[in-house]
């Protein structure tokens, strides 16, 4: 299923429920919407998992993208009660916000039963020192980082890295040009470095060098 089907067909089923008069149900559309934008939110929690939770793929949890697509699907419904989206720009971005939510709370949850087991284990009962950096704190420096960024170059971020578009696909969602999404991209990455530099492995250094 292409993106830009994907996108019109969402487009419509939102405009109905912007359409919909006095107290007449919304769960219909909103269950019909869901449906035809399954396989793009199943390709996006995919994505999201592999490349920003990998750890939460690994046991105890052994999340799978169907697990958060699910969860996922339940948090929309919800949603979708009180608000509504103008555009499948929008209502992606609704449900990426969702996925971060819930990403988010499965690692604290993970984080604290760990935290509590090793209590339990240490015969000293003293937490880990806080000046230690640890995977969880670097995982949430990036999510910050990339928040933080100005809305036009998180939201092209998002759609090319995590929801796996190609500029061009993007540019037509966004209703920019392909080149201005390659600009929005490069100064949202030049950002992030600056950010984040100190994550990064200095190179080492050549032989010879002083």
């Amino acid at each position: 299923m292409d993106q830009g089907t994907t996108t019109v067909a969402v487009q419509g089923y939102l405009d109905d429920l912007a359409n919909l008069q006095g107290d007449s149900p919304s769960e219909p559309v909103v269950r019909k919407l869901l449906a035809r934008a399954v396989d793009r939110l199943h390709r996006i929690c995919g994505r999201l998992l592999h490349r920003s939770y990998p750890r939460l793929m690994r046991g105890p949890l052994n999340l799978q993208p169907e697990e958060l697509l699910s969860a996922i699907v339940e948090r929309m419904i919800k949603s979708l009660r009180g608000i509504r989206p103008r555009n499948a720009r929008e209502f992606f971005a609704l449900a990426m916000r969702h996925m971060r939510w819930e990403l988010n709370d499965m690692a604290r949850r993970l984080d604290e039963q760990a935290y509590v087991a090793e209590l339990r284990e240490s015969r000293e009962q003293v937490p880990l020192a806080p000046s230690v950096p640890t995977a969880c704190s670097n995982m949430q420096r990036i999510l910050d980082a990339i928040e933080s960024l100005p809305e036009d170059e998180r939201e092209v971020f998002h759609l090319v890295r995590i929801q796996g578009m190609t500029k061009p696909e993007a540019a037509s969602v966004i209703g920019v040009s392909a080149r201005t999404v390659h600009r929005r991209m490069n100064r949202g990455l030049m950002r992030l470095a600056q950010s984040l530099g100190d994550l990064v492995p200095s190179s080492p250094s050549p032989p010879g060098a002083v």
